[in-house]
């Protein structure tokens, strides 16, 4: 098979427009976890969330398009702009680039927009860009009309795995020499009503509305639930010859991945699942991993299940473990391409982010988490997870080329 290389990478979050903003508030345990505006949240139980405050979409396109897609591949976009200008590709073969792309919910603001439009007043005022602003495949759709990339598009709609499954499906496509280029993309935003309600209803967000600083606390024995968080996500990944012809920056090479199903209940994860899905990622990368980008969403039958299915896969050497949700909140199907790129970057500077909100241990979580502040290291190869609704879960290795 192809080897495949990371050239190019962006990011957009809570904490920062751009992965170098970002990435340094990440890793000064900054968090981007405040009081909701983009909607009155003042009757909702949940009334936090680590929402984007500075971002205009017209900064990235022009007035009458802002207008036709959701805010989500508003984010995507952004992301996915940075990423392919960072990877310097002056020119390229159309047929031979592709985009991957991922959302885990998609327009969901639009939804219920027009939702309330239709009560309100009717089906004729209906916005007819409502549904392509609203599909979740539309991310791709865009980015590829953007930049003019014809090579497979494809779209990932596995919850809260859904990003990093964009990037191992964006890496089956140059491994087996489909094409040559892929940008694998993932965004979230659905900090609306339905939304924040619908999370709120099932018991899974955090109800620290008075703390919002210390809301989200993964692997915290005092966790109570996520946090949502809104952002994107976006890796140009290329094939490593023909990356290192164009004298490409390579970031790093993508040597693993696995995915699996636990077949069991439609919110609860097994340990099983998870597992299944490093040790394929592990067994695949063949190396020693030297840091572990968890899932780690702050809720407490995840953060407990993760931290055994970590004991089960390296056994007494788990190395060094931290969630970054505590910085950027849960991105939903934007997380795992946010966090592919966080994890590169930690690579990159020789850098662990830190597991913020680590004020009481938790017999259960007992693990190396990188508390609180974070720690220099030298990191060779990092592993990220993501495990969605549904039991879908994801796994993917990086690593630094020899």
């Amino acid at each position: 098979m192809k080897r495949v290389v990371v050239t190019g990478i962006g990011m957009i979050n809570a904490l920062g427009l751009d992965k170098e903003s970002s990435f340094k508030a990440i890793c000064e345990g900054k968090t981007g976890v405040k009081k909701i505006s983009l909607f009155d949240a003042s009757d909702f139980p949940v009334q936090i969330a680590a929402e984007i405050t500075d971002f205009d979409p017209l900064s990235i396109m022009d007035g009458k398009e802002v207008k036709k897609v959701d805010r989500f591949i508003q984010l995507g976009i952004k992301a996915s702009n940075e990423a392919i200008a960072d990877a310097n590709i002056t020119s390229f073969d159309a047929e031979n680039f592709g985009v991957s792309s991922a959302a885990g919910i998609g327009g969901l603001p639009n939804i219920e927009k027009n939702s309330q439009i239709l009560a309100q007043k009717g089906v004729r005022r209906i916005s007819p860009f409502f549904i392509p602003s609203s599909l979740v495949n539309m991310l791709g759709g865009i980015v590829a009309i953007n930049h003019g990339l014809k090579g497979p598009n494809l779209s990932s709609v596995t919850a809260c795995a859904a990003g990093t499954h964009a990037v191992s499906q964006a890496a089956k496509c140059i491994m087996l020499g489909q094409v040559e280029k892929m940008l694998a993309v993932g965004a979230e935003s659905t900090i609306c009503g339905v939304g924040v309600g619908g999370f709120a209803a099932m018991k899974a967000l955090s109800t620290r509305n008075d703390d919002p600083l210390h809301a989200s606390r993964p692997f915290d024995a005092e966790r109570d639930g996520f946090v949502m968080g809104e952002g994107a996500g976006a890796l140009v990944l290329e094939e490593y010859e023909s990356a290192k012809a164009r004298g490409a920056r390579i970031y790093a090479e993508l040597i693993g991945f696995g995915e699996s199903g636990d077949a069991y209940h439609i919110t609860s994860p097994t340990l099983e699942g998870p597992l299944s899905a490093m040790r394929q990622a592990l067994k695949m990368a063949n190396v020693k991993i030297d840091y572990v980008n968890a899932h780690g969403t702050s809720t407490a039958v995840n953060d407990k299940n993760e931290t055994a299915a970590l004991k089960a896969l390296f056994g007494s050497d788990v190395p060094p473990v931290s969630s970054t949700k505590g910085q950027t909140g849960h991105c939903l199907g934007g997380a795992g391409a946010i966090e592919a790129v966080i994890s590169i970057m930690a690579m990159r500077d020789g850098i662990i982010p830190p597991t913020i909100n680590q004020l009481v241990k938790d017999p259960d979580c007992d693990l190396d988490y990188v508390a609180n502040v974070a720690r220099k290291a030298e990191l060779k190869a990092v592993m990220s997870n993501s495990f969605g609704f549904g039991g879908t879960n994801g796994s993917i290795v990086f690593k630094k080329l020899d």
